[in-house]
Parts: C-alpha cells; structure tokens; sequence
C-alpha cells in the first residue's frame, strides 16, 4: 500500500508541521507530535480514497466517469457557485480543469515527498519562457483518461472540444526557447527524474497580434482573464528580493575577516505559484515554480489620507509591473532597466528557495550542494544566478571565495541557443551597477580572477585577454552575459550538432582553446511526442498504435519504436490510411484559417507553410519573395494563352501558403515582411483569374493551440534560415512528427534530421555554412548579384502592386544594396528550383486516394520521415542531460 502514509511512515517527536514540506528526519520523526485520533481519522478517508479509487479503477478503467461527473458536479455547485442551469462551456472547463487538477495534485504531493525522502540530486530548469500552451488536453493524455471524460461531458451535455477551447494559451512565452523549455518539464516527468522548472508568472503574453490593414497591431494578452485553474498559490512562500542600495564593508569578529555588504534600497516579494506537471504513464508529478511580484507594502495609508491616492500605490505597481509582461521593450532605458529587474527577481527567489530547501535537508554542508542541485540556465537569461549563488555563499553563508567558486561552477549548466554575435545578451555596466551594485563587483572579481588564469596560461597572447573578458570595453561599456555563463558553468552545450561546432570554432573558440574541448558538449533538441503527436493528431497516433500492436501507447515514451512503421511504406491500404488522415487535418486547418481569416481555402490543394517568430534570418521574406514569383509567372502564362488547367499540368500544382508567427514590438523590418505577405494575400486572394493555382494566408495570433492544428494540416514546412544562423529549430520536428515533409537548408537540427530520414525525404537547397561568410565578403566588395527573376518581384514590389512602394524600401534595399546579409539573393534561384523538384513529386492529389502516384511518392516519404523521427523525442534529450551534464538518475515511483 505504497500509495498513502502508515502510522509508521508518519512523522514523529517535537516538531510541528509545517507549510512548507519536511525533511528526511523531519517525515520520520514527527509522529508523536500528532495526536493518535487525528491519525486514525486522517487514515480513514486517505485509505478510503484510495480503496474507493482503486474499485472503481479497476471496474471501470482509469480516471472512471462516475468519479468525474461526481466531482465536476460538486465543483461547479461548490468551487464555482453555479448550477445545471447557468454552467456554460466556461464554467464546464473551469470545474473540469479543477476535477482534473484534484487527481493531479494528489500525485504532486506524493512525489514531492518521496524525491524527500529520497534525498537523492534534483535538477532546476531556470528559463525565462514557458510555452506551455493549453494545460487540461495535456493532462487529459499524460493521465490518460481523455475518452472517459470526453463521455463523461457528454453526459453532462457538453462538447469536449468546445470545453477545452475555453482554455487560452498560457502567455508565459513566445518562441522556440519557452516552447523546449515546456517539453522538457514534460520529459522530466515522463522520465521519472526529480525536477522542477523555475520562472516568471507573466499576467500579461508577449502580446495579442491582430492584422489590421496588413499591419501587426499588438494588443494586451491578458491570459489571465478568467483566472488560471491549474496555478496552486503558495502565499506562504515570499521571499525578499532586493534592488539598487549601496555596498560597504564590515569587520566580522567572529571570522576575523572584513566582508561586503549590500544594503538594498528598494524591496519587493516573490511569492510562489506552483502548476503541477504530469507524465506520461508514470504516477510521477513534478512541479513548475513560477514568481508573482508583490511589493513589501501594498497600500500607503498616510499618502492615501492626505489624498495623494496615486502616489499611495506606487509600490504596489512598481513591484507587479516586474511580472506583468513578458520581454518588456528595451529599446529604452527604463526597458532595459525593467527586463534586468525581471531577470534578478527570477533566479535570486529562485536560488532562496533552493538553498532555504537544502539547508532544510544538509544544514550547511555546503561540500553536498552540487551533490543535490544541478541547475541548467536557458540561454543566458538566468546568467545571474551564478553571480548571486556566489553572493549567496560569500556574504551571507561565510565561505571563502574560492570554496564558493568551486561549487557555483561544479552546480551550473549552459545551454547557448545562438551564433549570432549581435544575439549573444548584453547589459550596460551603467545600467547594471545602478541596480545591483554588490553583483557589478562580483562580476569584476569573477573576470579578475579568470584573466588572471588566461594571462598566466597565455602569457604571449594580449589580445585573448580582451577577447575573452567579460567586461567588453565598448560604448556604452557592457556585462557579455555569455562570457560570464561559460566562466560560471561546468559545461556548456549547444543544441544541435551543427550549432554546437560552430560555437566551437565561431564565437566561444578562445574559451575552447582556454577551458579545453571538454567544457563543451551538444544536446540535439527534441520534442515531446505526447503533445505533438498523441495530443495534436490523435487520429496518426491511433493509426500508429494499432498498427504496431501498442495498444498502451509505449511508443510515445520510446519513440525510436515509430522505426517498426517502414514495413508498411509499400502497403498501400496503409498509406491510403495515412493519406486519408492528413486530409482530414487538412480540413481542420481549413476551418481555422476561415474563422481567423475569413479566407476560403481547398483542402486539395497543397498546404506549404512557414510559422515561426518572424526574424530576418528565418527568411520569410525569401519564401514571400517566391510567392510573388510564382503569382507573376503564372499571370504571365495566362496572359501567354495558357489555360489553368495546362498550367497545372506543366508548370504549377495548386498551392497555399500558409504564414504565421510575431514580430517583436520594435523590429522594424520584421513587421514590414508580414505588411508585405499580407498585402501580396490581399491581392493573389482576390484574382479571380488564378483560380485555386494559388493562395496566400497569414494566420494571426500563431500560438501552441494554433501550431496543434497546423502542423498536422501541413504538406510541406519551411525551415530556411540562412546557413549557419539556426541553433536548432524545433518546429521542424513537430511537422516531421506529424507527416510532414520539409523544404529546408542546411541548418540547425535539418541536418540530423536528414542524417535519420534520409537525403531523399527531406528537400535541402542553399549554399552550406562554411561559404556564407566568404560570400558576405564577397556581397561586400563586388556588390550582390540579383537574379533575373528575383528583379522581377522587386519591380513588381517596387511598382506598388502590393501597396505603397515606399513602404518596403528598406526591405528590397537591405538585399539590394545594403550587402543582403541574409544571403536572400544568392538562395533564391536555388529555392526556386527545390519546389519545382518536390512539386513533381506531390503530383496532383484530389483528397480522394485515387492517385497513386501520389502515394506512392509523396505519402511514402511522409510514413519513412516518421518512422525516423525517433531521435528527435525529448525524452532523448533529457536523458544525455542527466548522464552527461546534470549526473543524475530516475527516481521510479514504485
């Protein structure tokens, strides 16, 4: 009866319980302490639970109907104060969410007491993004109790689908980082380790994208709206963080030694939210600590008397607007000043946390932190949690420098998601020291103390030590938070094999040459196949499971299984089956292009898509500037003679293009890329003359909850970064999972990708990353080189066809005669010429398996890219970081 606590597991002698959990000697010396009724009364209903619980599981199957139906009742009755007459659907998802969560936080506690007990080493996953999406259809499949309690609604008279579209997306992040962030919390709990997530509970997103006119118009996303069922508040868990204040120095008799210490001038409160994080298959329940801010004193009763009413809740708004918006623009210097703030609040509550917990446990045997705590830092976010464990253990614990040194670094892992120098996080000295004075001097001394290292090694090479510095001596001067990451990290890791190589021989090579080869390592990103698979397209995942006999879906926490799917490549009711199953995502991504658009699309029509953050690099305007290509050869061919039909034949297959993703508030360019893709819809959309050749479609708002709907409805991905710019990419494994095929170069994780699929199911084109810089040189020196055709959408843009010419000057000019950094000019023929490669393959394909062509070419390479697509789960990942970063094992809940 492992499940609940016996008299004798129970606590004993002297102690009182306590808020905020117990340690091993704690759980098993606290029994006296409760009386022996309250025991017997307290066992009663945890037994009964567990035995009533336990009947009806196995009479009825897992998470059974009646217990739901029961509980929902009871919450929206009790919980909700609403009855059968007034329960709508938001209403029912609240009470379904709340019934869910009751079933999952029951496994979070016993989790968190066994990892305890256990004592064994727990990891901490600090980054600033979670991009959770949608809570409660996740827990529905990591709990597997999807189908009882889509019956079970329906019993109630509610529709599951339009129960969990009452769920808005978490706006707890914004890309790719928060997103990999979220599935590995998933995986660490799928995997049974020990660990939580650390981040910020932001009460507003990013922002809400609207188009208006073509134009991105941000707007508050406040996801918060109706409250947030899955958070548990944890008000008794508040800890100080301090901002500005001076530093002066004291003598300690009790040492005999002078130290440092940080008067604060201003100070705000974190306190703690927790939201449970469920794996698959596995009681295990880990959790993901998020910080609210709130000021030391909400309300100022005197300024309020005296009737200066705004002034009386000052602090209370200067404290909340730390966690009120995620990536607060900084292009300005309140801005920057207020995402440092975000930053130090985040891993200084944080780290208070986590040491208040191991000293619960270890007193301060500080020789076992590494032992117990491995923290991974998410790109360079987090990198001043480094620099305030140091402060930790020196001023406020009394370690020597170099004993708090050597555990800071033995704790601290980095993950580095970029090449690009001008990406790589920077802060002004200014800007810094103003608002945390003691940690500019640890910094100073970190960087002291390590030239010191690099000159002794290096005693020839004066240069290195500028390179190298963590103090870059520019205008303004400023902190390389990179710099500081790799110095303070025991290892360093990028995140895809390509990515990781360069940052050896690119931007950290001198750190190479210094710490050794060994410092650095990589870990291909991965994905979670539970909610990119099973969740996003369960009818492939049905499909998958029957056909390999899995009726438990264990595939989905060994994904390498899927490999057992290329028998069936040649099978062709299976690949009609497979076909017929990406038609009817096709149709869903039809319905939601309609509602957000209001554009009509054919789903027979091959769906080519690119959505991701809307970045230069990422090149959306080459896969623009090649629509408009395509549209104008194909007004050409009409105007020729030709009719639709022979068009379609001979020189185009009917095509949707599909755009999504945000540009950040300030990016210029960015946002003049959507203005174009969204005028250059505006008029393809609106030609009668084309027929369905083409469409044009920008999907606003692109989110977790949108990408589960795409990515299954896709025929062909983009994933074309210029070369040697892409760390990795993940949503290029999320099309691939989902039968998609991908047009890409070169870049990030498509070169594994095409190492596992094979070269003849993945279409590569552009020039490969150890040309680009030759070649920015060359655009430099002899001017850039436009292509015939590449000139002809440029006069079209420049002719105002799309709208006011002036309006994408900068962006035809930047290619033109600014160098075309992105190398736009010099792929363009060439990603011209990979789609007339891969049209030929699709063929002309009706929706209605008639062609077999089709099948037999296409939808075959779409079954062996799944099949391959084993390496690329999440699970992988979290299990290199364990054995080769954070050396830890799974902690089995049995």
């Amino acid at each position: 009866m492992g499940d609940y606590l016996t008299p004798s597991d129970l606590p004993s002698p002297k102690l009182k319980r306590t808020n905020t959990g117990f340690t091993p000697t704690e759980i098993k010396s606290l029994d006296a302490e409760i009386p022996e009724q309250s025991k017997a009364v307290w066992l009663k209903y945890t037994k009964l639970k567990l035995l009533n619980s336990r009947s009806k599981n196995e009479k009825n199957g897992k998470n059974d109907e009646e217990t739901f139906e029961e509980n929902f009742i009871n919450h929206v009755e009790t919980t909700l104060a609403r009855n059968m007459l007034n329960c709508d659907a938001l209403a029912a998802y609240q009470a379904s969410s709340i019934t869910i969560r009751d079933e999952l936080v029951i496994d979070w506690a016993n989790t968190q007491q066994r990892q305890t007990i256990h004592d064994g080493k727990r990891v901490y996953y600090f980054s600033l993004e979670f991009l959770m999406g949608r809570a409660m259809d996740n827990a529905l499949v990591n709990l597997d109790c999807r189908d009882n309690t889509k019956n079970s609604l329906s019993n109630l008279g509610f529709n599951l689908e339009d129960v969990l579209h009452q769920e808005p997306d978490a706006g707890l992040g914004n890309g790719g980082l928060g997103r990999l962030a979220a599935c590995f919390v998933d995986s660490l709990s799928s995997k049974n380790y020990s660990g939580w997530g650390y981040g910020l509970n932001y009460q507003y997103g990013i922002f809400k994208q609207k188009i208006i006119d073509g134009y991105q118009i941000e707007t508050p996303d406040y996801w918060l709206k109706f409250s947030n069922p899955w958070e548990i508040v944890r008000n008794e868990i508040q800890i100080p963080v301090d901002f500005y204040g001076y530093v002066y120095e004291t003598y300690d008799e009790s040492t005999g030694k002078s130290k440092k210490v940080w008067n604060g001038g201003e100070r705000v409160l974190a306190v703690a939210v927790d939201f449970p994080i469920p794996g698959f298959n596995t009681s295990n329940t880990n959790n993901l600590r998020l910080w609210n801010a709130r000021p030391t004193n909400e309300f100022d009763f005197t300024k309020f008397n005296s009737g200066d009413y705004q002034q009386s809740v000052l602090a209370q708004q200067r404290a909340e607007s730390i966690t009120s918006v995620l990536y607060p623009n900084d292009n300005f210097d309140k801005g920057k000043e207020l995402r440092l703030k975000q930053q130090f609040f985040w891993v200084s509550a944080s780290l208070h946390d986590i040491v208040r917990r191991f000293k619960k446990s270890h007193d301060n045997n500080w020789t076992k932190f590494p032992e117990q705590i491995a923290i991974q830092l998410n790109d360079t976010h987090p990198t001043l949690a480094i620099v305030e464990l140091q402060r930790i253990l020196v001023d406020l614990e009394g370690l020597t420098w170099d004993q708090a040194w050597s555990i800071v670094t033995q704790t601290f892992g980095y993950t580095n998601h970029t090449v690009m120098q001008e990406a790589l996080e920077k802060w002004p000295v200014s800007v810094l020291g103003h608002l945390l004075p003691r940690h500019l001097e640890i910094i100073y001394d970190i960087n002291y103390f390590f030239l010191k290292a690099v000159e002794k090694k290096f005693p020839n090479d004066r240069d290195i030590l500028a390179r190298v510095s963590i103090i870059q001596e520019s205008e303004p001067k400023s902190v390389r938070m990179s710099h500081l990451a790799i110095i303070g990290s025991h290892k360093t890791n990028g995140v895809a094999e390509l990515h990781s190589e360069l940052i050896k021989t690119t931007i950290f090579k001198d750190f190479v040459k210094i710490l050794g080869p060994d410092r650095f390592t990589n870990v291909t990103n991965g994905i979670t196949p539970r909610r990119w698979l099973k969740q996003a397209n369960p009818e492939l995942a049905q499909l998958i499971s029957e056909s390999l006999n899995d009726p438990d879906y264990k595939f989905l926490t060994s994904l390498t299984d899927l490999k057992k799917l290329e028998k069936f490549v040649d099978d062709d009711e299976f690949l009609k089956k497979w076909d017929r199953i990406k038609y009817a995502n096709k149709i869903k991504l039809t319905k939601l292009i309609k509602s957000e658009t209001g554009i009509d699309v054919d789903p027979t029509v091959m769906f080519d898509v690119q959505v991701k953050r809307i970045h230069e690099y990422k090149r959306q305007q080459l896969n623009i500037f090649a629509v408009i290509y395509r549209y104008l050869r194909i007004k050409e061919l009409l105007a020729e003679g030709k009719s639709i039909d022979e068009i379609k034949l001979k020189y185009f297959i009917p095509k949707c293009s599909i755009f999504g993703g945000k540009a950040a508030p300030g990016y210029y360019m960015a946002k003049t890329i959507i203005h174009l893709i969204n005028k250059v819809g505006d008029v393809v959309n609106n030609d009668p003359e084309i027929d369905n050749l083409l469409k044009v479609v920008f999907i606003p708002d692109y989110n977790v909850s949108k990408a589960e709907i795409i990515c299954p409805g896709s025929d062909l991905s983009n994933h074309i970064s210029t070369a040697g710019t892409e760390a990795s990419g993940t949503s290029n494994m999320k099309f691939a999972l989902n039968g998609g095929l991908i047009i890409g170069t070169v870049d990030g994780a498509n070169v594994e990708i095409t190492r596992e699929i094979g070269e003849d199911n993945i279409f590569l084109f552009g020039n490969l990353s150890e040309s680009v810089e030759e070649i920015r040189h060359d655009h430099i020196y002899h001017g850039v080189k436009i292509s015939d055709n590449l000139n002809k959408v440029f006069n079209a843009i420049q002719s105002g066809m799309f709208g006011e010419a002036h309006e994408y000057s900068t962006l035809v000019d930047s290619i033109k005669y600014h160098g075309d950094y992105y190398l736009v000019s010099d792929d363009f023929e060439l990603f011209l010429d990979c789609h007339k490669r891969l049209e030929k393959i699709y063929g002309h394909h009706g929706g209605d398996e008639k062609d077999l062509d089709h099948l037999h070419r296409w939808v075959k390479k779409s079954v062996i890219s799944v099949a391959n697509m084993g390496f690329f789960s999440s699970d992988r990942c979290i299990d290199e970081y364990a054995e080769n970063i954070w050396n830890i094992e799974p902690l089995n809940p049995n």
